[in-house]
């Protein structure tokens, strides 16, 4: 990666470089010029509900139009939302995001698809950051006209519904399963209304009263508490907390218990295994998914591919194995027979699904996959980054806890893509020797490096 881009667009506090309004500018501008050269005349902006996320959205669509591209502003929408606009709507070239997704709110950041709405691939980043840190003059000869999209929440939730018939499920009332939604005062707020309405399902909502400050405020996809305690109080079926920007989702099962990434991916399988849904009968995950996720493919006949960390490193992986399922234990999942992207209201859906299909509760349908104790600490390293493999007291405690470990768990040591940090994970069979085989790990590092 560049100087400006890290593992998902630009990211950082708003205000304060690179989330500036002068970079704003010059990222309008590249996305700009990016688009005429595919062809295209406009660029799709949505937002999430940040206070910052009006400013940022003028100075982008200030540099797009200054090209002679034409801006079309969607709102407050989830992140796909905006994929999807940029590839139904004629003549759009790129869409943009505004926002930093699970962050606090005075962080915001910049989400860039390209045509077709996938992510940005290397060489793009790079031409765009190229673009935004030089001084190369560009053509004005033009100037982009900005209009609104009226009805972008609208033609979203009308792709997503479309292809699930739930109607004829709940017909009557008393079929209707009982869910609460968690929109994480971010850009689920107004739409999961729409998505998840009173006609297919009984709906409770809780944080959708977005204040510009209040987005994943103790709410949504990292914090559960509240629909933990909401599920259980209300004996509903199921909870669904989305992020920031609602491109991830964490469920919450009848008995309370949070079902994260790993198991949604396995209950999304099965099913589509037993379905004749299942591409290439093959399931894409990352690096750090749970070993219990692998045994439990492993015990349903299905290939798992395993990718670099990050939901685009994902989608390479699913496009060159040509697998249609993908995921990470974080919530960010990708469906590639529906979308083009990770997607928290289409993966919601998808467990709805296989819950009104079986009839089956969710934490009967999440018990196929056993969950190891997975302990994860981050070390502080200086900006050098010396391969630790290569240094003999470290090399030796991973091969000691991983011959302790064997086929009962893992050990994976990783730099972090934006911070000074080494990441240490260690998977076992019981969460005690986990932990202490965790800081055993992290011990020798702090005194080796």
């Amino acid at each position: 990666m560049g100087k400006l881009f890290g593992t998902d667009g630009i990211r950082g506090r708003a205000n304060l470089y690179p989330i500036t309004c002068e970079i704003a500018l010059k990222t309008g501008e590249a996305v700009g010029l990016l688009t005429k050269k595919s062809g295209q005349g406009a660029v799709v902006i949505g937002k999430d509900t940040r206070e910052s996320g009006d400013m940022l959205e003028s100075a982008l669509a200030a540099g797009i139009a200054s090209v002679g591209v034409d801006v079309l502003l969607a709102g407050v929408i989830p992140t796909p939302g905006v994929a999807h606009l940029s590839t139904c709507l004629e003549g759009v070239g790129a869409g943009i995001v505004i926002s930093a997704s699970h962050n606090p709110y005075h962080d915001n950041g910049i989400k860039i698809f390209s045509q077709g709405g996938v992510k940005l691939s290397d060489s793009q980043e790079e031409e765009i950051e190229l673009h935004i840190l030089g001084n190369k003059i560009v053509p004005r000869d033009k100037i982009g006209k900005l209009s609104i999209i009226s009805d972008s929440l609208e033609r979203y939730s009308k792709f997503l519904l479309e292809k699930f018939p739930f109607k004829k499920h709940t017909e009557s009332k008393t079929n209707q399963l009982k869910i609460i939604i968690d929109a994480s005062n971010g850009a689920a707020s107004n739409i999961s209304h729409l998505v998840f309405n009173d006609q297919l399902f009984d709906v409770q909502f809780i944080h959708d009263t977005p204040d510009g400050i209040n987005i994943n405020d103790n709410c949504g996809s990292q914090h559960t508490t509240d629909l933990k305690n909401r599920v259980l109080k209300e004996k509903a079926d199921l909870g669904l907390a989305f992020d920031g920007d609602a491109d991830r989702l964490i469920a919450i099962d009848d008995k309370g218990n949070e079902i994260t990434g790993d198991r949604i991916l396995a209950v999304c399988a099965k099913y589509a295994k037993e379905n004749n849904r299942l591409n290439n009968n093959t399931v894409v995950s990352t690096t750090m998914s749970n070993i219990g996720l692998g045994k439990t493919l492993e015990s349903l006949n299905i290939t798992h591919l395993k990718s670099d960390v990050g939901d685009r490193k994902v989608l390479e992986e699913m496009d060159r194995s040509g697998a249609v399922m993908g995921g990470e234990d974080s919530g960010h999942m990708i469906f590639l027979e529906h979308h083009t992207t990770g997607d928290g209201m289409l993966t919601a859906l998808k467990l709805l699904e296989v819950m009104v299909n079986t009839g089956r509760s969710l934490s009967e349908l999440a018990s196929i996959m056993v969950v190891y104790p997975q302990i994860l600490m981050n070390v502080e390293v200086d900006a050098s980054r010396p391969d630790f493999t290569l240094i003999k007291p470290i090399a030796q405690i991973i091969q000691k806890i991983e011959e302790k470990l064997l086929d009962k768990g893992r050990v994976l040591i990783r730099y972090s893509g934006t911070q000074p940090l080494l990441r240490v994970m260690v998977e076992g069979p019981d969460k005690e020797n986990t932990q202490d085989f965790c800081e055993e790990i992290c011990r020798v590092i702090k005194e080796n490096i």
